[in-house]
């Protein structure tokens, strides 16, 4: 999610029992997708930033039409609490990354501490979780400095490489927001740590940082506009399928044949057809992959 202070209204979940159709006409569907239809994992979607009266509609939809589990990631602490409420809810389906997003100031030390002593927690109770959504700002550092200001970016450094360093401390994954050059900077954060589960979602980025990333055994994760931009079909083209997620963002919203629609973790589905289709694979042998690489990469 670029920008989360942009995120969307979210528009209201549809609760028709219905999934839209990718390049059909408004208002085409698949109908009711049953369980064994292109099972999926949602590796990255942001639970708690849709509106909370209709959040547990949102995942028992999802639930019903086949998403096997989602990746719910965090904003900052009251996020990641709100995510665990939530996990606890949907124990084995809903798993939680706990983090602070990099497109918002900083947090003050103060507030870092707290956040990763209840973290520490979390971690010393045995409970299942990732790191995540930390990052670098690239949308904000860009913005700034397309305007004619300097961007001082020393704080986010710094605070990404607690996370790397608490992710290699605790075991656990780390779910990076690190695209174009930042991934470059997140990759030699996560080499002098010796972290290795590293998913950056919705990766774009130039092709010799991709073979650094493959090089190194990171995942990426896609989401469904591989549809319509140009440059998530090239890294798609470029990376080892073994090392490839799907993932919505949602809320976040999409173009293309999406434009529109509300973002629901069934749409993982049209990611994992739009990398079958640009790898020349079979569909349910491409979705069945992806879902292997999910459940072992997060340890489900």
């Amino acid at each position: 999610m670029p920008m989360p202070e942009a995120k969307p209204d979210a528009g209201k979940v549809d609760l028709s029992g219905e999934i839209p159709v990718s390049g059909g006409e408004p208002g085409d569907t698949l109908g009711p997708i049953a369980p064994s239809r292109l099972p999926c994992i949602d590796a990255h979607i942001h639970v708690d930033l849709y509106p909370e009266e209709e959040q547990d509609a949102l995942l028992r939809q999802a639930f019903e039409h086949g998403v096997e589990a989602v990746i719910a990631v965090s904003m900052d602490l009251a996020s990641s609490v709100r995510t665990r409420e939530l996990a606890l809810r949907y124990l084995g389906r809903v798993h939680p990354a706990y983090g602070f997003h990099p497109e918002q100031e900083p947090p003050s030390e103060g507030e870092r501490e707290e956040l990763f002593d209840w973290i520490r927690e979390r971690h010393r109770a045995g409970e299942a979780f990732a790191i995540g959504e930390v990052g670098l700002p690239y949308y904000k550092r860009t913005e700034v400095e397309a305007g004619g200001g300097s961007f001082d970016e020393t704080p986010y450094l710094t605070l990404l490489e607690s996370f790397v360093a608490l992710a290699a401390e605790l075991d656990r994954p780390i779910v990076l927001h690190a695209v174009y050059e930042d991934a470059d900077k997140a990759c030699e954060l996560l080499a002098i740590h010796g972290v290795k589960k590293a998913h950056f979602h919705w990766f774009k980025g130039s092709t010799r940082t991709l073979d650094r990333m493959a090089e190194a055994g990171y995942s990426i994760s896609v989401t469904p506009d591989i549809a319509y931009e140009h440059e998530i079909v090239e890294v798609v083209k470029r990376y080892p399928l073994r090392l490839i997620m799907a993932e919505t963002d949602g809320p976040w919203p999409f173009d293309g044949p999406y434009k529109g629609q509300p973002t629901v973790p069934a749409m993982a589905r049209e990611s994992a057809i739009g990398i079958a289709s640009v790898k020349g694979l079979d569909v349910s042998e491409t979705a069945e992959t992806l879902l292997r690489q999910t459940r072992t990469f997060y340890n489900l």
